[in-house]
Order: structure tokens, then C-alpha cells, then sequence
């Protein structure tokens, strides 16, 4: 780590220091380790995005990018986008076009980690120089926010990519603010200012990811001011000892943050038995890990947060769909699974804090309901390959997603989204709708719902379904967390959004 490290008083970067052992990859639509995705959000852009520092609730929200306007018909089910003229890519590569967007929305609906959430495109053509038409199957009234609005959706120059080949992975090519530098596998991703931007230039000239996984070493650094701003460290009480150390320092917290969900496995035994899984559900107190995590962490109880669209709040849940917390309850149900001396089973998961902490809590709290869950603590980046090979038996998952119910239902529900062994699948780490029936046909009927209303009344039903199948637990929300200097403005405030933010207005003094 000190080798990647210099002196940090220059104005001219600003360094983050992310918590993972090195970057993967910088190309939008192959990233499947959130650290990345810092990177991608400074380098590509989307044809619309909600405004800094927050999600957007509805479609209106939205702040046109690299598209100028656009519009629906009548029937929902065709939109026409007015795309940005004079948009240069990065290092020369020209001039964007329409072509440039139709093959980057094709190259996210064919190839990708997230074709799941792109079903609903039927088609999407060029239809004039600097004008892109899509045809929906279904008139998805969040489509701004569920398709439009995506990493994978980020507009990449086709020529590159066809330039590039597999090297684009990790030397891409975007429209952002600041272009790639350097991708450096050990130590992080280095960027600079995009001179030829469309929009207000950046006002700091370079930008550094660089990746330190040890936390403690990750906390000197920021101490130090080797770096300016970190991942903070989701575990029990550390919001309060840093803040011990600097008070002047400043956190970013989103609000819900960070879904945490463990994914059951539903193809390995004794999970493919749902006594089992309710067992496990009534031995797991989601409040207890919520106030854990605090102030970060809050209680969810079904998929969704509980003031999510689709989102149940406690009370309001049938009483047979709660799973309080009762192990004696659990117990019980794993004697009528056929288990009367518990279960033994070995899960992985990752070193960070924020999952080994929720994944060291729930092993106590499941301990006196007879589960005994073995932890193999990994490597971050590792920990996501095991997952992405479908080599784990209760896999917690992080991600921040908007108030678009749609959106993260496909990537974990959708038998189109299952994971495979070879790592070419997607986020259903249950196997949900492939081992037992689930809700695809539901999931349709999203897409196809012509209301705002009907689509929430759809959803609700989902979450309730989930309660009773129990192939994926919401455990709670972690807020997504960053602590910076104060040398360091965003020029925004962090309230909500994805758990990466821009520095394209960022100052440094």
C-alpha cells in the first residue's frame, strides 16, 4: 500500500481510497464489484440521470444528460429520445451519435452482468442522426429509472468497444467528465479532467481510486492525508471512533443505502426445504442487526425498505409472513424439517466490515435456534467471484438501488438473471424460478402494468410471495457511507443514490 501512496497537499486530486483489494474492471457494463463502479461513474454517463446527491421518486425527476428531451406515446410502449449534438468521447474518439447509444443499450441487453433488467427493450433503432427510438414490450411507467438510468445503460463509443475487444474491460472509452489514465490491477484507477467535456469542465484535475482493503490501514490513510476521502468502515460503533480521532471530519450517508439481502440457495440441501428456510427466518432479528450497525443500519422486513413503493412495514405484514424473531419457534421448525439436532452448513462471505459484521451477527442469533452456519471469511473481490460461480449457500448482497421495485426484482428474482457456475449469469444467487416456480410471470405483469398504481399493486403481491418462498431475506438497510476531509467540497450534499457519487463538482483546497 505505501508504495501507491504519495504526499497528498496538491489541490490538483483528489485520491479515494475504496475498500477491495484492486479493481477488476472499468467497463460499465461488466462491473460486478461495487468499488469499480466509483470509477465508471466519473468516466460515462447516461442519457439521464436524477439530480446530484440524490435518487429520483419518478420519471419528472430526471435531469436530461446525453439526451436533450423526450418523449412517450400514448400506449407507453415507444419513446423517443432527442440525443445530445456536439458530445466528444474521450481521447478522440469523436463525435457520439445515435449509433453510439443504440449499440450501447444492445450491448447491455445482450452481453453483460445485468441483462436481466433490459428485457423489456423489444427493440431500440437509430431514427435519425441524433435520434434514438425505443420500442417496450410492456409501457414500464418507472422506464427512466428501471432501463434508461443504469451503469450497464452508461453510453460507450462503439468504436472503441469494436477497437478494443475484450481490452475495453479495463480501457474504456466514455463521454464523462474525466477519461481513464491508467488501470493499474494492484493498486487502483487513475483519471484525468475530459477537456473536451460538453458540459462545465471538472474543477479538479485529476481523480485517484485507489484500493486498500485493511481497514486500519485505510483509516491512516485518510488520518494521515494520504488519501482524501474513504470508504467508511459499516461495522458497530466506528462512525463514533473515527470522529473521536479528526472531529473535523465529514461524512456522506444515503438514506436507505445499501440493501443488504442474503440470497438462500435453493438447489443445496437442507435449504431446498422451506421448514428450513423459515427456520432460518424467524432465527434472524433484523432489528437487533439494524441497531447494531447504527446510526447506518435500519430494519427492513420484507425485499423492499418499508417506505419503498412496494415496501411492507412490519405491522402492516400478515402475522404468518413476519418471522419474529423466536428461536425456540425456529427449532421447531427445523424438527418438523426432519432436523431435530439443527443444521450444520458452511457460508462465505466477505472481509469487509459491513458483511462480515451482518454475517457474524446473524450466526449468533441464529446460534440458539440449533443452525449452525460455519463462516469463510474472504477476500472481498474473491468473496463476489465465489457468488458470481455459484459457490455459496446463504449469500448476503449489497447494493444500493432507487425507489424502481422493478429494477433490483429482476436482477434477484428473474430466472433470466439466475447464476451459473461458469460465471456468465446474473444476481439470482437463489436460483429462484429455476429450482422452484417463481414470480417471472409477475414480473411481467410490472412491465406490462399501464398504472403507476397497478405496478405497485403487482410488486406488493411480489414481496409477499418472497415472504412465504423465503428464496432471498432483507435483513435491513446499511447506509452507504463516506468520510472525507474537509479540504474536500462535493459542491452537492449527499442525501440518497447509488453507493458512488461524482466529483465533477468537487473542489479541493
Amino acid at each position: 500500500m505505501p508504495g501507491i501512496l504519495r504526499a497528498q497537499n496538491s489541490n490538483d486530486v483528489i485520491r479515494i481510497a475504496l475498500s477491495a483489494g484492486g479493481p477488476r474492471k472499468v467497463d460499465p457494463n461488466q462491473t460486478t464489484q461495487g468499488a469499480d463502479n466509483w470509477s465508471t461513474e466519473q468516466m460515462f454517463e447516461q442519457l439521464v440521470r436524477p439530480p446530484d446527491g440524490l435518487f429520483a421518486a419518478t420519471d419528472d425527476e430526471y435531469v436530461p444528460t446525453l439526451a436533450t428531451s423526450w418523449e412517450t406515446s400514448d400506449d407507453g410502449r415507444t419513446w423517443v429520445f432527442q440525443i445530445r449534438q456536439g458530445v466528444q468521447f474521450h481521447k478522440g474518439y469523436g463525435e457520439m451519435t445515435a449509433e453510439d447509444v443504440v449499440h450501447s443499450f444492445n450491448r447491455a441487453r445482450f452481453d453483460g452482468v445485468s441483462t436481466a433488467v433490459f428485457t423489456n427493450i423489444e427493440d431500440v433503432q437509430a431514427t435519425g442522426a441524433h435520434e434514438v427510438t425505443f420500442k417496450l414490450k410492456g409501457p414500464d411507467p418507472l422506464f427512466l429509472g428501471s432501463t434508461v438510468f443504469q451503469n450497464a445503460a452508461s453510453i460507450v463509443s462503439k468504436k472503441a468497444d469494436e477497437e478494443k475487444g475484450e481490452s475495453f474491460h479495463t480501457d474504456s472509452i466514455g463521454t464523462g467528465p474525466y477519461h481513464l489514465d491508467r488501470f493499474d490491477i494492484e493498486n487502483g484507477v487513475y483519471m484525468s479532467r475530459h477537456e473536451d467535456y460538453w458540459g462545465e469542465p471538472a474543477k479538479v484535475p485529476r481523480i485517484e481510486c485507489v484500493y486498500i482493503a485493511d481497514t486500519t490501514a485505510r483509516t491512516l490513510a485518510l488520518i494521515s492525508g494520504e488519501v482524501d476521502i474513504i470508504e467508511a468502515v459499516r461495522a458497530p460503533g466506528w462512525i463514533d471512533q473515527i470522529k473521536q480521532r479528526d472531529s473535523s471530519l465529514l461524512v456522506d450517508m444515503t438514506n436507505p443505502g445499501s440493501f443488504m439481502t442474503i440470497h438462500i440457495n435453493l438447489t443445496a440441501e437442507p435449504f431446498d426445504n422451506p421448514l428450513v428456510r423459515k427456520a432460518i427466518a424467524t432465527a434472524i432479528d433484523t432489528e437487533v442487526v439494524a441497531n447494531a450497525l447504527a446510526p447506518m443500519g435500519r430494519p427492513t422486513y420484507t425485499l423492499s425498505p418499508p417506505h419503498y413503493p412496494t415496501g411492507w412495514a412490519h405491522e402492516d405484514l400478515p402475522e404468518e409472513l413476519r418471522y419474529d424473531y423466536n428461536p425456540d419457534r425456529a427449532r421447531e421448525l427445523l424438527a418438523e424439517a426432519g432436523h431435530p439436532n439443527g443444521i450444520q452448513f458452511e457460508a462465505n462471505t466477505s472481509q469487509r466490515e459491513d458483511y462480515r459484521s451482518t454475517m457474524l451477527i446473524v450466526q449468533e442469533l441464529m446460534r440458539p435456534a440449533g443452525i449452525d452456519m460455519q463462516l469463510n471469511i474472504m477476500d472481498h473481490s474473491a468473496y463476489h467471484g465465489s457468488n458470481r460461480q455459484d459457490q455459496n449457500t446463504l449469500a448476503l448482497h449489497s447494493a444500493s438501488y432507487p425507489p424502481v421495485p422493478l429494477d433490483y426484482m429482476m436482477r434477484y428474482l428473474s430466472s433470466g438473471a439466475e447464476v451459473k457456475a461458469d460465471g456468465t449469469g446474473g444476481g439470482n444467487y437463489s436460483h429462484y424460478g429455476v429450482a422452484m416456480p417463481g414470480v417471472d410471470d409477475m414480473l411481467e405483469g410490472m412491465q406490462l402494468a399501464k398504472s403507476f398504481d397497478e405496478y405497485v399493486e403487482i410488486g406488493r403481491k411480489i414481496e409477499l410471495k418472497l415472504q412465504d418462498d423465503l428464496p432471498v431475506l432483507g435483513v435491513n438497510t446499511l447506509g452507504y457511507t463516506t468520510v472525507r476531509s474537509p479540504r474536500v467540497d462535493l459542491g452537492y450534499e449527499v442525501n440518497g443514490g447509488y453507493a458512488r457519487w461524482r466529483f465533477h463538482k468537487a473542489t479541493k483546497s
